[in-house]
Parts: structure tokens; sequence; C-alpha cells
């Protein structure tokens, strides 16, 4: 299946290849990727393993982001948004994701989730909500590093991410509540 690009109404840009050994399109999430808390409890809050390749070559840095458009507030829910990440970088470990950042390169940044936490929270989608998407998306920028006040949120990094898009790569695996 080839999902499609949840931000191309913002504008169509090129897109590259992102492959995970954690998630992939349109499957459920594994209990790792579930939040500890949420869903009935039981998951690892744990960020996916991505990898991503054919990106263009003048791109300067890269943000990830992982964000649930079906929760049911109106304006989705951001799971992880971090930033900054050098264009040498074409990977981030399964766990990087945790508070503190340390399993992240230097120099990356991440803001806080919904939840408060600048970490990777899980999925948790309440019962009776449906099916949710979680657009994992790597954005290839035009430029060394974004200067973001770190009280930002994950909306204003998208906001700034918006206008330095060269290209982008999507994967879209799902959950639903009671999976786990």
């Amino acid at each position: 299946m080839t999902v499609e690009d949840p931000l191309a109404r913002f504008g169509v840009v090129p897109l590259f290849t992102l492959t995970s050994d954690d998630v992939s399109d349109d499957t459920p999430l594994s209990r790792a990727q579930w939040g500890a808390g949420g869903g009935g409890g039981g998951g690892g809050d744990v960020s996916p393993q991505l990898s991503w390749s054919g990106f263009p070559p003048e791109t300067k840095s890269f943000a990830v982001t992982i964000h649930d458009p079906d929760a049911p507030t109106g304006s989705g829910f951001w799971h992880w948004a971090v930033y900054n990440i050098p264009a040498s970088v074409t990977s981030l470990a399964s766990g990087a994701g945790a508070a503190g950042g340390a399993a992240l390169p230097a120099g990356a940044a991440m803001l806080s989730n919904e939840t408060g936490g600048r970490s990777y929270t899980g999925a948790a989608p309440p019962p009776g909500t449906g099916t949710h998407h979680y657009n994992t998306v790597v954005h290839a920028l035009d430029v060394d590093r974004l200067d973001l006040d770190p009280a930002s949120t994950p909306a204003i990094l998208g906001f700034n991410v918006h206008f330095h898009t060269l290209a982008r790569a999507v994967l879209v695996p799902i959950a639903t509540a009671g999976d786990i």
C-alpha cells in the first residue's frame, strides 16, 4: 500500500524513502510504541527506529514529527517532535525519543509532546474513536538549524518546517483502542 503524504495540502514536495524496523504503513503499532499509561496501559513509550534515504543533496538538516490527526481534540495529538538533526544523520535508533534526548544526535532538540514531556509518548487511542493514523514524517530542510524557543509547541515547529521543506518521507502506522 502506498500512503499519501498527509501534508500535501500545504504544498506538494518530492518524497523520499522512510523505513523502520519497528513500524510500517497501515500496520498496527507494536506494544513498544503504545503509551505506558494509555490504551489500557502496557505500552513502552518507545519511539520507533527510523531510517531515511533518497533526500535532496542540498538538504542541510532534518526534523522528525509523529502526529495523530484522528485524536478527538480538533487539532490532533503530537507524539514526538525533533529538529536540528544534522544532514549527515540518516537514522534514529529505537528509543531515541527517551526523555532527556541522550540518544539523539548532537545538536538535535526535542519539543514537548501533548503530555508536556520532551520525549516520545506512545499511542493511546480512546475507546470509541476508531482507527488512528500516526503520521510519522521526516522533513528534509534547506537550513542547518531552526532557531526555535525551547518552549515552542510542535505546531510552531510545523509552521517553521513548512517554509524550509525540500522534501519529506512518510510512514503511517495505525492503532485502535483495544489493539494491545
